[in-house]
């Protein structure tokens, strides 16, 4: 079901007063629930993506039930990471190793200035993706992340110096992640560049792009403000590991 806003919401009949949800309260849920649901492992109530792809879990509800799920296919000495709407009561056996904020951004309008010159990214790119990665530091990337979607690039001569690309993809939705610059290149406009031309194709897709970032990378929330993305909601980001 769509809102009128385009937003994808699900009405839950099962709830009093049939309490309308946003899919993007559930982000990692509905992309493995929707398309990607052919990356998805688990079982009933829990998914997860393979660790070398991306190193989120989902539970379709704080439910003792899908945390039961939740256990069962989590790799051996291994955190789940879950993106929740609220920080939830942690459930028996299971302990807390960190949470933290995450603010959600979405985009609904075109950029208006031009992007540089970049070029979309293939397999073959990906020993130089996870180079730049290791420099740049942007946050969960592994050797399969390319698989989930597009990336884009600007090459220095034969040198990949900035990327971003596609990773969760939701009903009607696609986040933008891993948007990074090596830090000699830095000061040039590339990430601006990158999240406007992801952005576009985005759109052009019928698609909302949204992204995540932390509420005290003041300079990262400042910039996406300037490209055309505002707050949606907080989010909870919950490590949490069975005993």
């Amino acid at each position: 079901m769509e809102s009128d806003s385009g937003e994808s919401v699900i009405v839950d009949h099962d709830t009093p007063h049939c309490m309308t949800r946003n899919v993007l309260d559930n982000p990692v849920w509905h992309a493995l629930e929707g398309p990607h649901r052919v990356h998805a492992l688990g079982r009933g109530l829990a998914r997860h993506y393979p660790r070398d792809m991306a190193p989120f879990s989902a539970i379709a509800e704080p439910s003792a039930a899908a945390y039961a799920d939740l256990a069962a296919d989590l790799p051996a000495d291994t955190e789940a990471r879950l993106f929740r709407p609220a920080k939830e009561p942690l459930p028996a056996g299971w302990q807390e190793v960190g949470n933290f904020p995450m603010l959600q951004m979405v985009a609904s309008r075109p950029p208006e200035v031009a992007e540089p010159p970049m070029l979309e990214l293939s397999p073959a790119d990906a020993p130089a993706m996870l180079e730049l990665v290791a420099i740049a530091q942007p946050g969960p990337f592994g050797r399969l992340t390319p698989l989930l979607g597009r990336y884009l690039g600007i090459r220095h001569g034969d040198r990949l110096v900035a990327m971003g690309g596609e990773r969760l993809r939701l009903p009607g939705h696609v986040e933008l992640s891993a948007i990074c610059v090596h830090p000699a290149m830095r000061g040039k406009g590339y990430a601006a560049g990158l999240t406007r031309a992801l952005t576009r194709l985005a759109l052009e897709n019928d698609d909302v792009p949204f992204l995540h970032v932390r509420p005290d990378n003041v300079a990262a929330v400042s910039l996406y403000r300037r490209l055309g993305f505002e707050v949606r909601r907080e989010l909870i980001v919950l490590w949490r590991r069975p005993t």
